[in-house]
């Protein structure tokens, strides 16, 4: 993996450093030290295959960290371990998933902050899993940046999908999510009868507007003031096509990465509560001069200099 994390060699000193010159490849859970940066490739889109999506997303990890490699590092103590990619030669979905879940759980029971490159948007069960392994007795909320519900009832003969995350999860327990970007022309009236049902909240992608950012706040407050760690997963296909080409389902009418979104986004960073954080649905064969790869990355390095 050594070929993927390069970048422009300034100075060895630290003031000097950007992310490549920092990274640890491990694969000994052991070395995890507390508010480490744990990072594990989920390098599969079975789920978006059963889906129906556009399939390539399992080659977007390794992308992503060569866009990630070249950023300063800002924080003096920052430490940060790769752990490689998670795969699924055999279409066995469910066990990779499992797979992932009991990585998070080890990285999070030493203190670890767990970061994961999808990857179809599977991700979300597998990683979520993790987490509540590693906190069976806390309340965990799940901020959805995305377009979608991915509520979707998973299909007979076909299971668990890219669509079918919190569908799962709601069969577990009690959820507590908040979902951020829906839009109206990208999920049935069943997907929202079932939101309601299931005590999804959401804010819809219309509503991401600068002079709306009070509102937006209080529902972020609102959630993460109710539970007592937070995952944060961001589907790149809530963006517009103009800045992110390359997923498994383009969107015309995206949101941006502009200062509405960067402050409320920032603002989640910022919690103290926020223990996990992925990028999902980036997908190489369709992307254009790295510009979904790379807004991923730089999405991922906003939590590294927090």
């Amino acid at each position: 993996m050594n070929n993927i994390w390069q970048g422009r060699l300034d100075g060895e000193e630290p003031l000097f450093h950007r992310v490549f010159q920092r990274i640890k490849e491990e694969n000994n859970y052991e070395n995890i030290s507390k508010n480490d940066f744990v990072l594990h490739g989920f390098a599969v889109d079975e789920g978006v295959k059963r889906n129906k999506g556009r399939e390539g997303a399992k080659d977007a990890p390794d992308v992503i960290r060569k866009n990630m490699a070249n950023f300063p590092v800002i924080l003096p103590d920052f430490s940060f371990l790769d752990f490689g990619n998670i795969s699924c030669d055999d279409q066995n979905l469910e066990s990779t998933q499992d797979n992932l879940a009991e990585k998070v759980s080890k990285t999070l029971q030493k203190g670890g902050k767990s970061l994961v490159l999808g990857g179809g948007h599977e991700v979300t069960y597998a990683h979520y899993s993790g987490i509540r392994k590693a906190f069976p007795d806390k309340k965990i909320g799940i901020i959805n940046i995305d377009a979608h519900f991915d509520n979707r009832q998973p299909e007979n003969g076909v299971g668990a999908s890219s669509g079918t995350g919190f569908w799962q999860i709601v069969q577990e327990g009690e959820i507590y999510s908040l979902h951020i970007g829906i839009q109206r022309n990208s999920n049935t009236l069943k997907l929202f009868d079932a939101a309601h049902q299931f005590g999804m909240k959401y804010i819809l992608a219309d509503e991401l507007f600068f002079e709306n950012l009070p509102s937006v706040y209080q529902r972020i407050d609102d959630l993460l003031d109710e539970v007592d760690v937070v995952y944060l997963t961001i589907c790149m296909d809530v963006f517009n096509a103009s800045i992110a080409p390359g997923v498994s389902a383009s969107a015309y009418n995206g949101i941006f990465a502009d200062a509405a979104f960067m402050h409320f986004y920032r603002h989640i960073l910022k919690n103290q509560k926020l223990v996990a954080l992925d990028v999902a649905e980036v997908n190489p064969s369709y992307d254009i001069q790295d510009r979904t790869a790379r807004l991923a990355a730089s999405l991922v390095n906003e939590w590294l200099m927090i």
